[in-house]
């Protein structure tokens, strides 16, 4: 059944008179063995007996009609499509938090050009953190917090976005291309123009999931900017003695401060925290079984 559900849930989308469709040749095929389009055309219309082809569901029996293509697996899909409930009308919309989270991150978005509003943020934040920098050095205080970012970071993508919704609409969108592909082959202007409207849809549902990618970004920069502002403010405005060679890299060896260019114009706290923050952020999705690609039904 595990390339039938998938087609079955597709022509649920459409609506429900196609799986009555599909529920009304599967009755005949299970009666007769085959079925002809003769044998259910009071019942359906020429459309959705061709889309029933088009899927695959329906196949050719060596021209003695057609017959459903694993029947047990197709009843086992209705079943589920007529007990699932009724699905809210989920286009990706932010809620209130969204958008106030959204603002919220705007505003910090000043800190990295007005020193007030960096100073003051830093200010804030060094009410938790100060106390971290002044136990530990500096080095250990940025793969701390490249640990934490990146903790925060895996957990919210992995709360906030529907990798396994983002896989079915590529699913989708790959079964709509192999099927205009075979509609054109045969000529069939019909199935072309369904095909036409079919794609519409897919493309507003694929704004919706836009909008739900960024939707954890949000909140991501949300934790992150402010953090990173207390980095640079730390390195820039807060006095410390910063001067002395402060980690060895690889291939570049020492860098004489944290405000020094170590890899061209990156200076050496920003290279520190990204090579941090990358290699602990994989550990982490690993470790925490964390999907941050589409992954299909």
């Amino acid at each position: 059944m595990a390339r039938t559900a998938p087609k079955v849930e597709r022509l649920a989308d459409e609506g429900e008179a196609m799986t009555d469709a599909l529920a009304a040749v599967l009755s005949v095929a299970e009666e007769k063995g085959t079925v002809t389009w003769s044998d259910v055309s009071d019942d359906i219309t020429s459309g959705e007996w061709g889309r029933l082809i088009e899927s695959g569901l329906l196949v050719d029996a060596d021209g003695e009609g057609f017959v459903v293509d694993d029947p047990e697996g197709v009843h086992e899909a209705l079943e589920e499509a007529d007990a699932a409930p009724a699905e809210d009308d989920d286009d990706g919309s932010w809620s209130t938090w969204d958008k106030l989270a959204g603002l919220a991150t705007l505003g910090l978005f000043a800190g990295y050009s007005l020193t007030s509003v960096r100073d003051a943020i830093g200010g804030v934040i060094d009410i938790a953190l100060g106390p971290l920098a002044e136990t530990v050095p500096f080095y250990v205080v940025i793969l701390v917090l490249a640990v934490f970012t990146g903790s925060t970071s895996s957990i919210l993508q992995d709360q906030l976005m529907d990798m396994s919704g983002m896989g079915d609409h590529q699913e989708k969108m790959q079964d709509l291309k192999e099927r205009r592909e075979a509609a054109k082959e045969r000529g069939d202007d019909e199935a072309l123009d369904r095909l036409e409207e079919e794609q519409m849809e897919l493309m507003t549902d694929q704004m919706g999931m836009f909008k739900q990618q960024f939707r954890p970004m949000v909140w991501i920069m949300l934790i992150n900017i402010p953090i990173f502002l207390w980095l640079y403010w730390m390195v820039f405005g807060a006095g410390m003695s910063l001067e002395a060679p402060v980690v060895t890299f690889p291939i570049l060896g020492d860098v004489g401060s944290w405000q020094e260019g170590a890899a061209g114009p990156l200076q050496a706290w920003i290279l520190w925290y990204f090579l941090c923050s990358l290699s602990f952020t994989q550990i982490i999705r690993k470790a925490l079984n964390v999907e941050t690609t589409p992954t299909g039904s």
